[in-house]
């Protein structure tokens, strides 16, 4: 085996010991673990910014004439190619990365995660779009589990949570950042352009990572579960599939719509016996049976199932109902990205004063008064309104994420960093991907219905481009001149009513989280880690 070494900046730390093995110094590690902290954060930006940016670019991706023409079940898929994808391989690429070095792996992804940047900026239809977005999912799926056990391993417990609550920080700067940064390119370039911003980030992280972070990895290696991971994309895609069908005709009943539901849930219940009985999971279920790690992984699946439907059509209300430019309804989400900026970071001291279950009771119940909130956002409300919402829905998240994560890291050893990781992130994009198909479905299920009776005078062609989405009603109003004006209001109304009916629904969901977390979220601050083997950072050429 050849001999590796670390390099600190411009420290090389080389010595006979290393070369045969043994752990860098610690000290050497302590100092720099800020700077460590800061390239997990730029890592986690790649992944974040993607979404954020996406969001603002849906309307223009739909239009027929600017974008893809796509239809709004094929923007749920572009969204949810990603995050089934990400959530199958989590925890597949935590193990991989506990065996083989999380720094390699890190590093691995981002390429990957460079690469399907490229080929969504360039996609020539829909299902290159999906496709391309697949690939990134495989680039996020191993860059997100490195990211918080590398930190998990070079942090001690008094500082963890704090350097946690910087990490879910970097969730709030992305959002931040990006919504603006998509607006100001689909101003001036092709919608491709989003896509692109992802690329001199990934390069500047990788300068940093192989000049900042060590590599470590677990002295107890785990073995893959290729069954597990199948299973658990297959139940995935299936379910989602019946979801979005079903809200694209309105018809829950029918065999194209309820089989895919009940096959998807079916091969998720042999997925989670198959997890419960192989010796090495794919997601390890029986990690759930401890109360403090199931209560965060509950909090953060109610929070982002509800979260993330309501972003989902959060740009369309902006853009097509409202009339913003996408910089205008880019802008419009620096309330809900200031409050993640400011009160993540200090979640931790609220949990060191007042407990984990109180912050996060109070932060689930902050966003479930924010979505119960939407039901004043209709066709001529003020946009402070809007706005004021939007910054309650951040500071209930930003009182969420990091307590809930701090919970899951805290009850394992340092070993199952990775693991932890991963069933976080799993849940979060799970969340994810079932809150856009459900609540999606809800929205077009709505406005299809609501819509259908003021289509009858169209032509077959037209009339099923204005059913698909309030996109193509409003470019079919556009196309017919003056007779598609009589189209413009009753669509607006129609998609309100759908926005209305889904954010109650998220709210029903986001309290149901909170009552779970009052119940079951151990109340004190987490105790002291368990003493537990040590991850080792190993030497690595640069």
């Amino acid at each position: 085996m050849r001999a590796p070494w670390l390099r600190y900046e411009s420290v090389s730390i080389v010595s006979t010991r290393q070369r045969q093995g043994s752990p860098l110094n610690p000290e050497s590690i302590r100092r720099r673990r800020w700077y460590i902290l800061g390239v997990m954060v730029v890592s986690l930006l790649v992944v974040v910014l993607d979404t954020t940016v996406l969001n603002v670019a849906i309307k223009t991706i739909a239009d027929p004439v600017q974008g893809l023409g796509a239809t709004q079940s094929q923007l749920q898929w572009s969204i949810n190619s990603y995050t089934l994808v990400f959530a199958g391989l989590l925890f597949t690429f935590g193990v991989i990365g506990d065996r083989f070095g999380r720094r390699r792996l890190l590093a691995a992804g981002m390429v990957v995660f460079g690469l399907g940047s490229l080929l969504s900026a360039y996609a020539a239809s829909p299902l290159q779009l999906i496709m391309a977005r697949a690939l990134m999912g495989l680039g996020g799926a191993a860059i997100m589990p490195q990211t918080l056990s590398i930190i998990t391993a070079v942090f001690e417990p008094p500082e963890r949570g704090k350097a946690i609550g910087i990490w879910s920080g970097a969730v709030g700067l992305a959002v931040a950042i990006g919504p603006v940064t998509g607006g100001l390119l689909l101003g001036h370039f092709w919608w491709g352009s989003v896509f692109l911003i992802n690329v001199p980030v990934i390069a500047a992280g990788l300068v940093a990572l192989f000049f900042l972070v060590p590599e470590s990895r677990t002295s107890v290696h785990g073995g893959l579960d290729p069954i597990g991971v199948l299973l658990s994309i297959a139940g995935l895609v299936a379910l989602s599939y019946g979801i979005i069908q079903g809200g694209d005709t309105g018809s829950w009943l029918e065999p194209g719509v309820l089989g895919p539901i009940v096959a998807g849930l079916a091969v998720l219940v042999l997925f989670f016996r198959h997890e419960a009985r192989t010796d090495h999971p794919a997601f390890d279920v029986r990690l759930l049976r401890e109360p403090r790690l199931s209560a965060g992984v509950g909090a953060i699946t109610f929070c982002f199932f509800a979260a993330a439907g309501v972003f989902f059509f959060m740009s369309f209300y902006l853009q097509s109902v409202r009339g913003m430019t996408p910089l205008e309804s880019g802008a419009m989400l620096l309330p809900f990205a200031a409050a993640q900026l400011i009160f993540a970071p200090r979640s931790a001291a609220m949990v060191y004063r007042f407990g984990a279950k109180a912050v996060c009771t109070v932060g689930m119940l902050f966003v479930t008064l924010a979505l119960v909130g939407y039901q004043f956002m209709d066709e001529s409300s003020p946009m402070w309104v809007v706005a004021a919402i939007l910054l309650v829905q951040g500071i209930g998240m930003a009182n969420v994420m990091p307590p809930a994560t701090e919970s899951i890291m805290s009850v394992l050893p340092k070993e199952k960093a990775s693991a932890g990781s991963a069933i976080n992130n799993t849940a979060r994009q799970i969340a994810v991907a079932m809150g856009v198909a459900v609540l999606g479905s809800v929205v077009a299920a709505i406005y299809r219905g609501e819509l259908s009776g003021r289509l009858g005078a169209l032509p077959a062609d037209q009339r099923d481009l204005a059913g698909e989405s309030i996109e193509g009603t409003m470019a079919v109003a556009a196309r017919i001149g003056a007779a598609g004006r009589d189209l413009i209001d009753p669509a607006h109304a129609a998609f309100v009513h759908g926005m209305h009916a889904a954010a109650a629904a998220a709210a029903v969901i986001a309290f149901l989280g909170a009552l779970m977390v009052l119940r079951w979220m151990p109340g004190r601050p987490a105790a002291a880690r368990r003493e537990e083997p040590v991850a080792e950072p190993e030497t690595a050429g640069v």
